[in-house]
């Protein structure tokens, strides 16, 4: 009984350090993404900067110089 019982803590700690390592990697993941989009944000936006278009109401966009 004593060494199934360790037999089954060993798998349980094997299981539980499988599961903590995914997450890790997950987590690791979902900020190298989300630094990703931030980037692309910025980019897009100095883009439009450079390209001098404004939002205008919603999704409506113009030039600048056109108005």
């Amino acid at each position: 009984v004593q060494t199934l019982l360790q037999q089954m803590q060993d798998k349980f700690q094997t299981m539980s350090d499988q599961i903590i390592g995914r997450n890790i990697l997950f987590l690791n993941e979902l900020d190298d993404m989300s630094c990703r989009i931030d980037d692309l944000e910025k980019n897009i936006a100095d883009l439009m900067t450079q390209a001098g278009v404004e939002e205008l109401e919603g999704e409506n966009k113009t030039p600048a110089a056109n108005k």
